[in-house]
């Protein structure tokens, strides 16, 4: 009886290997593919074209991800498995069992390990199937699962060895498992070597993660430029701009920003008190690499919407798409080199505090996908004093219609309206003082000394042929209407632009980009119209390091009878992204 009972527990991790064995490969499937999705949760993506739906989490920095939504929703699943990790096995859930193998509908005689399954499920009873007498072999294995197998594979021997019956397995049973065993012997040991990695790597999580709640997300930005026209009183600089994205999910779906800037950049100095020679890196809080608090902003989601609320330096297009891909990236360092050629200026009007929300209309059949999108934001929202506030100081509501046909085409018709104080700008980006982000003097300074009201008009769209090519534009006017001084009369604002866009030209993750287009002027006023030409081809050298030469051609800057010289702006960027 001792003899037996020795050969019975000899052989029992034998039989609860045959669970391990027949799925094994399954096993090892859905480890490396776990891998896999750790892997690409690093990996930059590019939009193939601007969504109904904003994305408000985007993938380029800073303001990042565009599909973080999604993204965070992954990454909680990951840190609820690392943090059940200890405690698994403790569900003592197990699946319906099956007493022969005829039962499973999806197991043919004619398959290879029949014979093996009918013994396990009728001699031992080890197998577990589903409650729809499935056995479902071809897909992947999921640990719960497999833990049920495993757990009846117990229960039995436990019994085995209690009742000590005789003939408890057969030569042939013992030939079989050999060859299970044999057939599977290399996937057991890349599947042994791969979780003792994984539960290395995850015990490095656990003692090095600084929050299960939050995530870093960085960009740094050097660039060398300068101004080769004849319109120049610029030397030659090199500049920098840094943002630390602090990215924090408390269910899952939503996300808090909370980020630190710090830069040196200013524009280059072009005669006549023109902006358009502003670049993206030159929009930081600070010109002395002093860190500040640019971004404060939280998205969480209302059903299929999203709402969008912007405790500090909000922008238009934080939460409103701007139908212009590869050419926008946040002012971040992946996109356009110009604020005007990353989107158009009606997206410049007013900014800082409040809120947006984007709604989804129907189910998007037929690749026909409606949205619009409100929102209102105060630039003076901090300030408690007379003519400030959120309501009562300088703001910008905005509604826009977005129309998506499939993943080729995408419209927008957008209105803006705005009241800008005395002394400020109309397009100033949310800054509510004397620095614009993009036009020319004229079109920026309409009241002078006093306050004025502009409604703005704007239409965008985006068309994407192919993979390979993406082209899109924008045309804009604002009707300002004033209290007095220059614009008591009425002004008119007008700007256009298009541009061509050759994503992965060379190499996976490049973009050739080239823009034509009239930055922001005064219409009826004397002198040429203030062209903007612009190219650049973003090179990526790594994942997370890519450099941008480019260069910006402005013709009659500051929009002065055509006395103007030309401006001839180069620029070197890089980009390093974590």
């Amino acid at each position: 009886m001792s003899d037996l009972l020795w050969k019975t527990l000899v052989l029992s991790p034998v039989v609860l290997g045959v669970t391990v064995l027949v799925s094994a490969r399954a096993m090892a499937t859905e480890v490396a593919s776990s891998l896999e999705d750790i892997k690409a949760k690093a990996a930059q993506t590019e939009a193939p074209i601007a969504s109904a739906t904003p994305i408000f989490i985007q993938t380029e920095q800073p303001k990042s991800n565009q599909q973080l939504v999604a993204q965070k929703t992954d990454d909680k699943q990951v840190l609820e498995e690392v943090n059940s990790y200890s405690s698994e096995g403790n569900n003592q859930n197990s699946l319906s069992q099956v007493t022969s193998v005829s039962q499973f509908s999806d197991v043919q005689p004619t398959d290879w390990a029949f014979q093996a399954l009918q013994s396990l499920v009728e001699r031992y009873g080890c197998i577990a199937g589903y409650p729809n007498s499935t056995y479902r072999g071809n897909r992947a294995l999921t640990r719960y699962e497999f833990a049920a197998g495993l757990n009846a594979c117990l229960d039995r021997v436990n019994e085995l060895i209690a009742t000590a019956t005789a003939d408890l397995v057969s030569k042939q049973d013992l030939a079989t498992l050999q060859r299970l065993q044999e057939e599977y012997s290399a996937e057991l040991a890349t599947l042994r070597g791969r979780v003792d990695s994984l539960e290395t790597r995850t015990a490095q999580l656990e003692a090095h993660q600084f929050s299960t709640t939050t995530k870093l997300v960085g960009e740094a930005i050097f660039a060398v430029t300068n101004n080769f026209g004849n319109n120049s009183n610029s030397n030659t600089v090199f500049q920098d701009r840094v943002r630390l994205d602090l990215q924090t999910s408390f269910t899952g779906q939503d996300t808090l920003h909370t980020r630190l800037a710090a830069g040196n950049g200013l524009p280059l100095n072009l005669r006549n008190g023109t902006f358009e020679g502003t670049q993206t890196f030159n929009l930081s809080p600070t010109t002395n690499n002093a860190v500040s608090i640019d971004w404060l902003a939280y998205y969480f989601p209302l059903g299929k919407s999203q709402v969008y609320i912007a405790a500090s330096g909000g922008i238009q297009s934080d939460y409103v798409p701007t139908v212009s891909p590869y050419f926008q990236d946040f002012d971040g360092g992946n996109g356009a080199l110009s604020t005007f050629a990353s989107e158009s200026p009606i997206y410049r009007i007013g900014g800082g505090s409040g809120a947006g929300v984007n709604l989804v209309f129907g189910k998007g059949s037929g690749g026909f996908q409606p949205s619009l999108t409100l929102g209102y934001l105060g630039s003076q929202a901090n300030s408690p004093g007379l003519n400030t506030g959120l309501f009562d100081g300088n703001y910008a509501a905005l509604g826009q219609l977005n129309l998506n046909v499939g993943n080729h085409f995408s419209l927008a018709a957008t209105y803006v309206n705005a009241y800008n104080g005395s002394g400020t700008l109309l397009f100033d980006g949310g800054s509510a003082n004397t620095t614009a982000v993009v036009g020319t003097a004229q079109a920026n300074f309409l009241g002078g000394t006093n306050p004025y009201i502009s409604n703005s008009y704007g239409l965008e769209a985006a068309f994407k042929p192919s993979d390979k090519l993406s082209i899109s534009g924008f045309v804009l006017y604002s009707d300002i209407t004033g209290f007095g001084n220059r614009a008591n009369n009425g002004s008119e604002v007008w700007s256009y632009g298009a541009g061509i866009a050759l994503p992965d030209l060379g190499k996976k993750g490049n973009v050739l980009g080239i823009f034509a287009g009239v930055e922001p002027y005064v219409g009826g006023t004397p002198g040429d119209k203030p062209y903007h030409f612009e190219g650049f081809y973003k090179y990526r050298l790594s994942d997370n390091i890519s450099i941008t030469p480019g260069v910006i051609w402005l013709t009659n800057p500051g929009q002065l009878n055509g006395n103007n010289d030309d401006a001839i702006i180069g620029t070197l960027r890089t980009t390093f992204t974590f």
